[in-house]
């Protein structure tokens, strides 16, 4: 048994649902080094090298940031990996976070629509909100809004819905939940909604980043806690899994 192997949640003939840790990455690319996700996939299982689309991303049908942790399902064989990938193609897969983030949120709930763009730098993405007011919007652009934000219209429809648990002194703990599964979405989302995720170094204010290097968290507070999904056999799989003792342990401080 391999000790580095994630966490199983489940399984199955047709799919493993995992607890990913944070500093792992899904799969290779860009600056990563080392083991992978997908690494760890093909040694314990070596036929899910010929699951899916992407060799390079054996049976991943979808992914989660190296410094998130939390629930992730990878399809066994093609038949649930082109079930799973409709899946999330037709939004019916319930994906749900537990996130940190910095400053208080006064809205007990609410939902972010900033569609989202690949930044100019190329490793970061860009949420656009529609004007300088327009914070916490209901609502996909309409074409009236073509004036307010050049570029708006190159980005893609993203949407992030959030409710918010315990609020600190200078900080708020958010159940959310994403309809659209688009990079970095909840990460991007909350730094243009003016309340970056604590321990994000990628997404950060001036005042942020200060924190996050004397909070030395070492990742970022954001954690995929629930999942839920139809089996081939059409059965609801619902997993839930509690905050990583880590990230429990750093609440009480605040």
């Amino acid at each position: 048994m391999d000790n580095n192997f994630p966490e199983i949640i489940f399984e199955d003939a047709d799919c493993l649902v995992i607890n990913k840790p944070a500093g792992l990455a899904v799969h290779g690319g860009g600056n990563i080094v080392g083991k992978t996700l997908a690494d760890l996939l093909i040694e314990r299982y070596p036929n899910i090298a010929q699951v899916g689309d992407d060799p390079t991303r054996p049976g991943i049908v979808h992914r989660l940031d190296k410094d998130v942790s939390g629930l992730m399902v990878i399809a066994k064989n093609n038949q649930s990996f082109e079930n799973l990938k409709e899946q999330f193609k037709t939004r019916e897969i319930n994906k749900q976070y537990l996130a940190l983030v910095y400053g208080k949120i006064e809205n007990d709930d609410g939902e972010i629509c900033f569609p989202i763009k690949r930044a100019k730098d190329g490793y970061r993405m860009a949420a656009m909100p529609l004007n300088a007011t327009d914070l916490l919007v209901r609502r996909t652009p309409k074409s009236r809004d073509k004036g307010n934000i050049a570029g708006v219209f190159q980005a893609k429809e993203a949407i992030t819905s959030f409710k918010v648990i315990k609020r600190f002194i200078n900080y708020t703990y958010l159940e959310v939940k994403i309809k659209t599964g688009r990079t970095h979405q909840i990460r991007v989302h909350f730094f243009a909604y003016g309340h970056p995720l604590v321990g994000d170094t990628l997404y950060f204010t001036k005042k942020t980043k200060s924190k996050n290097d004397k909070i030395n968290l070492g990742r970022v507070f954001l954690m995929a806690s629930r999942l839920s999904f139809s089996s081939l056999a059409g059965e609801k799989q619902d997993f839930t899994i509690k905050l990583d003792t880590n990230l429990e342990a750093f609440l009480p401080k605040f």
